[in-house]
């Protein structure tokens, strides 16, 4: 299937070479998010993206989900919870504790929970219609991608957005990310808004 767009391989390199650091490259789409929001962030990682979400789109409520699990299959050895985090699973629970005491006053107010857990699980606790949008960045592989936006589509409100990060990366993911989302864009219901710096931008259409 060809791209939606055209993206260049390896774009994410090429940007950075001229300056562009990721945080550069995000920063569009945090700012067309609606603020005081409700909104998810799947594949939180250590928290950084989590954290310019608070600080940019200021959401009412924010959800963040991974399980902080580390896989140990081949398949995996060049991911950040995979090969590239050699402490394993200790090194995966010291992540969650940092996550958890990084927004202790944003989790104590409410704006913030944390749910510990496969995306596609943690999906059956919110009801329908239930987020404004949702940023999904958890892994990469073909099947997964395409889980979090069939499980997340009917979870986001008519008019509202399922986004995401490396369309066009090819990866250890095997271009996983970009085949899950040419597909689904053609799924009734929703629009492909933009696909910028990598990111990909979905919109449920109101029907």
């Amino acid at each position: 299937m060809k791209y939606l767009s055209n993206p260049i391989p390896g774009a994410w390199r090429v940007l950075s070479a001229f300056g562009l650091s990721p945080r550069d490259q995000r920063e569009f789409l945090l700012k067309m998010l609606p603020r005081h929001s409700v909104g998810a962030e799947i594949g939180v990682h250590k928290g950084d993206f989590s954290k310019r979400i608070l600080q940019t789109v200021k959401p009412r409520k924010l959800h963040l989900i991974d399980p902080w699990k580390h896989e140990r299959s081949e398949i995996y050895k060049d991911a950040w919870y995979g090969g590239k985090t050699p402490g394993g699973q200790a090194e995966m629970e010291r992540r969650y504790e940092a996550v958890i005491e990084r927004f202790c006053k944003a989790r104590a107010s409410g704006q913030v929970e944390v749910h510990r857990g496969a995306s596609q699980e943690v999906s059956r606790i919110f009801s329908d219609e239930y987020f404004d949008w949702v940023y999904i960045d958890g892994n990469h592989l073909y099947e997964y991608v395409k889980s979090d936006l069939e499980h997340y589509c009917k979870k986001v409100k008519r008019g509202g957005y399922l986004m995401g990060d490396d369309y066009g990366q090819d990866g250890w993911w095997a271009g996983g990310v970009t085949k899950a989302v040419d597909e689904f864009a053609l799924s009734d219901g929703v629009e492909l808004v933009r696909i910028k710096n990598s990111q990909f931008i979905l919109r449920r259409i109101e029907r």
